[in-house]
């Protein structure tokens, strides 16, 4: 009898176990520097609810905003080293670490974001995302970033000459470093969250970005003159780290993944919205927009591709998104 309820006992404990590990679930740690409620940050958040949905509440995603485990450029090293989970990251900082990275990063590759959509949407966008994986990241899925333009404390920015000379901080990237060169400024590469107090002090005389970061970053308040020349629509991505997906069943890999795709739509239809939004209150706090002709810019960025797209796999790239209608 005594044998026997030892037996029951041992069981049930065991039982216990099972149930416990069958019920544990898993936190991924995200990462953005964009603040709480913007669309990157509501995507992810999104993305996490579907995958805790899909896998019945095994894995769930924590979205750390507002840069809290540090800039882009640190983040993407704990993603690969697998310090955290997933990441939402701009396509810049990956240009030096992932050459086709650079091609959808270069200025005026796109025609519009329509354009832009259709590209990353079809097999040129999984071509380049297949091409994280070597770099110990699973490329997830393009998001927006918009149109980046130039904004500055001095001036209204009427046409390409106006550039001549003026500081503008750019993300760590050579491709923007050269851009900004090749247009008469100066770059200097610098965090985001060093943006304000740059312009503020004048260490920089302005930055390029688009118009919900100039918003929501509170960049208006310091540089009142935005130019629309849209010299770069850069897709941003969703990462995870291959260590974690590793760890996963094919089974949840293809749930992460799809519901990574999932909330595309999602982030664009935030995206398209918080645009206008954010437009509307720059222009209502003062902000002067001007629309210069875009010509000059394109017909200046001849040396930028001269010199970041020198191998044949990456002209081809070049050539097969231009052609995309």
């Amino acid at each position: 009898m005594l044998h026997f309820t030892k037996f029951a006992a041992a069981t049930f404990a065991a039982a216990s176990l099972m149930i416990g590990a069958a019920s544990a679930q898993t936190v991924l740690r995200s990462s953005d520097t964009h603040p709480d409620g913007y669309p990157t940050v509501e995507a992810v958040k999104y993305f996490g609810e579907l995958v805790k949905e899909r896998t019945n509440g095994r894995y769930s995603v924590e979205v750390f905003h507002s840069a809290q485990l540090g800039e882009e450029k640190d983040t993407i090293e704990q993603v690969r080293s697998g310090v955290i989970d997933l990441n939402r990251v701009s396509m810049g900082p990956f240009n030096g670490l992932i050459p086709e990275t650079t091609v959808p990063s270069l200025p005026y590759i796109f025609r519009s974001v329509d354009h832009m959509r259709k590209v990353m949407d079809g097999e040129i966008g999984e071509e380049i995302l297949a091409a994280f994986e070597p770099h110990g990241v699973i490329g997830l899925a393009f998001y927006d970033g918009g149109a980046r333009s130039f904004y500055n404390s001095k001036k209204p920015i009427e046409s390409k000459d106006d550039l001549q000379g003026m500081k503008f901080r750019v993300m760590q990237s050579d491709i923007f470093v050269d851009m900004v060169n090749a247009l008469g400024a100066n770059a200097t590469p610098m965090p985001y969250g060093e943006v304000y107090s740059g312009i503020e002090t004048g260490v920089i005389d302005g930055a390029e970005n688009n118009f919900p970061s100039y918003d929501t970053a509170k960049h208006a308040e310091v540089a009142k003159f935005y130019s629309l020349d849209e010299h770069l629509i850069v897709p941003e991505v969703l990462v995870m780290a291959k260590s974690t997906w590793d760890k996963m069943t094919p089974e949840d890999q293809a749930i992460v993944k799809q519901a990574a795709k999932d909330s595309v739509a999602k982030q664009r239809e935030l995206w398209d919205a918080k645009e206008k939004e954010s437009r509307a209150i720059v222009e209502a706090a003062g902000s002067t927009i001007t629309m210069p002709d875009k010509q000059p810019f394109i017909e200046a960025m001849g040396p930028v591709y001269e010199k970041h797209v020198t191998d044949p796999k990456l002209k081809d790239l070049v050539e097969r998104i231009k052609a995309v209608q």
